[in-house]
């Protein structure tokens, strides 16, 4: 059997952690800065765990060797 592919652009945007939690990186914070607050600009520099279970199956699919 050949190998599997990896979606090239899913694995830029999401990392799988060790126990297997997909975590990512918010968007919203490369322009329009200066209307936005600063803590929410604070805020958005975490990395955050998906959460939904139907999305994190879609995108471990896509991420066959995470």
């Amino acid at each position: 059997m050949g190998k599997l592919k990896t979606k090239r652009g899913v694995a830029k945007r999401f990392k799988l952690t060790k126990k297997g939690k997909v975590k990512y990186s918010p968007g919203g914070k490369s322009h329009l800065a200066s209307s936005k607050k600063t803590s929410k600009i604070r805020q958005l520099r975490k990395r955050r765990a998906l959460s939904g279970e139907k999305e994190v199956r879609f995108i471990k699919s896509m991420l066959p060797y995470g």
